[in-house]
């Protein structure tokens, strides 16, 4: 198989994923059509070549990283590219999106005959001299996605169709993200109530792995806030309409909406958490 691997878009993962197939002998394409300054920078310095949507579709392998709100707009597009094409791209959609979504993708994308495989993300984007996040393929195609070991990612194959290694994101950010949900608006709370100490100093006693996680995790979710939105409507959704909890993901959703939304300078509730997450790095300094 060649080497050659278009990745969209130029985003903070898909850029990191570049560099590293880059790295290792790839060459990776991208389009920069309508993008800004910084993220025409980021794509440079990430060694991605930037050029027109038919050159896209003359990649053998073409990885989706977008926000998952974007993600059957893109399949749509990359559909209406691949179709006129006779030799076929490999089309991989790694985004956080639930199964219903991207079993609609695979239908977009088999109505130009090429080949289709659902991919799942799980870990940070890789840094130089790092390991690779895990890339979670399923799919009858799955296999074929094997190579891109070769060129440093970590690629795991789910036995089952397309729609299990979606499941398996859904289900793992869904608890992990989850908990970042449920920590986050219990801090904010307490701290409004006057309790902050009290919580902190109580978890400290009895809960110290999640006090750990929580310094972390609060700081590190304000700027990615405004992209967990979609994802717990796609958690929500890959639950179903009638699942007891699926609401809980639908607050989910709203709350980190609301965090996205504050204002600089009226970020209450962010304050708050950041407030408390820079209170436990300080009592373990004490």
């Amino acid at each position: 198989m060649s080497k050659t691997i278009a990745i969209l878009a130029p985003g903070a993962m898909g850029s990191a994923v570049a560099r590293r197939l880059g790295e290792n002998g790839a060459r990776v394409l991208t389009s920069l059509k309508g993008r800004s300054e910084a993220t025409r920078k980021r794509a440079a310095d990430a060694g991605m070549v930037g050029v027109e949507d038919d050159a896209i579709a003359d990649a053998d392998i073409i990885l989706s990283i977008v926000p998952p709100g974007e993600a059957v707009a893109l399949a749509e597009r990359l559909a209406g590219l691949i179709v006129r094409r006779e030799k076929k791209p490999v089309v991989v959609d790694c985004n956080a999106v639930n199964v219903d979504t991207v079993q609609r993708i695979e239908e977009i994308i088999g109505s130009a005959q090429a080949p289709f495989v659902d991919g799942g993300i799980i870990g940070f984007p890789p840094q130089p001299g790092g390991k690779s996040p895990a890339f979670y393929m399923s799919g009858e195609h799955a296999r074929d996605l094997a190579v891109l070991r070769d060129f440093g990612l970590d690629v795991r194959i789910v036995a089952g169709p397309v729609g299990a290694a979606s499941a398996l994101k859904m289900s793992y950010a869904g608890i992990v993200k989850g908990l970042a949900g449920i920590g986050s608006a219990m801090v904010v709370a307490a701290t409004k109530a006057g309790a902050a100490d009290a919580l902190r100093e109580e978890l400290a006693l009895s809960q110290p792995a999640i006090l750990a996680r929580l310094e972390v995790a609060l700081p590190d979710m304000l700027p990615k806030a405004y992209r967990w939105v979609a994802e717990m409507r796609e958690i929500s959704g890959f639950l179903g309409p009638d699942h007891p909890a699926s609401q809980i993901y639908e607050g989910f959703a709203r709350w980190f909406e609301h965090l996205a939304a504050d204002a600089p300078g009226e970020a209450v509730d962010a304050d708050l958490m950041k407030a408390f997450a820079a209170s436990i790095a300080r009592k373990k300094a004490e």
